[in-house]
This record gives structure tokens, sequence and C-alpha cells, in this order.
């Protein structure tokens, strides 16, 4: 199992070679990269920046794998909004994200981004479903150009109203049909299933590009009361060859504590 860690924890840092050169040293095999960190546009960060990225990648051996909050920064962004032309400009921000995410060496773009996909209030469900897909569809040759593919991302009903259950996503990917447009799964996210979490990993094998490690209360793998034993068995039983990305939403405890104590959980069952 290779494992990797979300990037804005140290955002504070604000130092690319401090944080790559951390989380290699810690022990971590990759890194996931929230464009924000960077810059509000992702169409802002310079050609400079990202050869920087892959520099001091390259100088600690950490692979950049992707990236997420892919729609957080940019004001305005909604992927199912009644007008077209707000939605031909979301799928060119993920055109950019796409070139972004390859230039860095990535080849995972995770899309969560809650608000940005509420169904809009003058649609029914259905609407927005195929306006989604829509934006999707325009977006991934470029996807396939670059070496990226999308992974949508189930999120709780606590967080939005559209694709909160593997189920949503997956009739999504499979409206999509395309091989760069495929499903991450997220231990939090999973809180609220039906089935529970290595039932949900073996049920939809065949979609599962990227796995993020949480708990549910919001910190990291081992901060909680959520057993991954189980977890790290359904993914060995289904062959699992893709990351274990290490993804908090509280950041009291610092990003020293978080990354060490995550990955020195996670580990115990490898």
């Amino acid at each position: 199992m290779k494992f990797a860690i979300c990037n804005e924890i140290f955002k504070e840092w604000n130092d690319i070679a401090r944080t790559f050169s951390y989380v290699k040293e810690t022990g971590y095999d990759g890194i996931e990269l929230a464009p924000f960190t960077f810059s509000q546009y992702v169409t802002d960060i310079p050609p400079e920046t990202r050869k920087e990225i892959v520099k001091r990648a390259r100088e600690v051996d950490l692979d950049v794998i992707g990236i997420h909050w892919v729609f957080v920064g940019p004001e305005g962004l909604h992927i199912n909004h009644p007008d077209k032309e707000h939605r031909d400009r979301a799928a060119q921000y993920l055109i950019d994200l796409a070139q972004f995410c390859g230039d860095v060496g990535g080849h995972v773009m995770i899309f969560g981004s809650p608000k940005q996909r509420n169904v809009h209030e003058s649609l029914t469900y259905d609407q927005a479903f195929e306006f989604t897909a829509a934006v999707f569809e325009q977006a991934l040759p470029a996807c396939e150009k670059h070496g990226v593919t999308i992974c949508m991302e189930p999120l709780t009903h606590l967080e939005t109203n559209f694709c909160t259950s593997a189920a949503d996503a997956v009739k999504l990917i499979e409206r999509v049909n395309h091989p760069k447009f495929r499903l991450l799964l997220d231990t939090k996210a999973m809180t609220f299933e039906e089935e529970d979490r290595p039932a949900l990993i073996r049920k939809y094998a065949r979609y599962l590009a990227h796995y993020h490690a949480n708990d549910e209360n919001m910190d990291g793998p081992g901060f909680g009361d959520v057993d991954f034993g189980p977890i790290f068995q359904a993914l060995r039983d289904i062959d699992y060859q893709g990351y274990m990305s290490v993804e908090v939403f509280k950041f009291e405890l610092g990003p020293e504590t978080i990354a060490t104590k995550s990955l020195e959980y996670l580990r115990k069952f490898v």
C-alpha cells in the first residue's frame, strides 16, 4: 500500500521544499495538492511554481499524485448551473485544472467541492445530473491528454445534496462512461452509507481509483473510532493498486502530529 497526504495542513509553512522534505522524511510516498494553497485561481499558478513543484518532488523522490478541493477558491463556479455560459466556465476550469495536474506530474483529480455541485435551486435532481455529466464530458478529452483521471467523490448529506452515496457517484460514472472518470471513496464520507466501508469497497471495486483516509470525527486515521483493519483487508481483497491519501479537516494538532500519527496508525495494517 502506498501512502500520501494532502498538503493543505502545511499551508501556513508556505514553503514547498520544506513541506515536501518533511512529508518524505515522515515516510509518505506521495503528496496530494490543493490548488487554492498556491493561488485563488489555478490559472494564476505560474509556470515557475509548477516547475518548482516538480523539481522539489524529484529532489526528495516524492510522488505528486494529484489534486483535490478543485473548485475551492474561484468565485461563482457551479457544475450544474442552469445557464450554459456558467456550465461552460466550469468545464473550462476543469480543463485548466487538468493541465495544472499534468504539469506537476499528478494523475488523479478529486472532485468533491460540495457547494459547487449542489443541485441548483431552479433544477430537479435529474436535470442537475444531466448538466453535471455534460460538463465532465467536455473536460475529459483534456484529462486524457494530460494523463489525469477525475475521481468523483461521494459526500454526505450534511455537505451536499448531489451524489451523497457511492451508488449515486457510480450512476454518474456509468452515465459519463469514460475511462478517465472514476470513483473515490472517503472514510468519513461513507459514515451514513447503508453498507459498511469494506462492503462498499468490494462492491464498487472496478470503479475505484483513489482512497481518502480520515475518521468520522474529521481528524486523521487513528484519531477516532474507525477501525481500518477491515478497510485494508477489503482493499487487499480487490487488489487495490492506488494510493491511500490522508485528508483531514481539523488542523489544530499541527501538521507534524497529524502527518506522523496518521502514518504510524496506517502502517499497523501493512
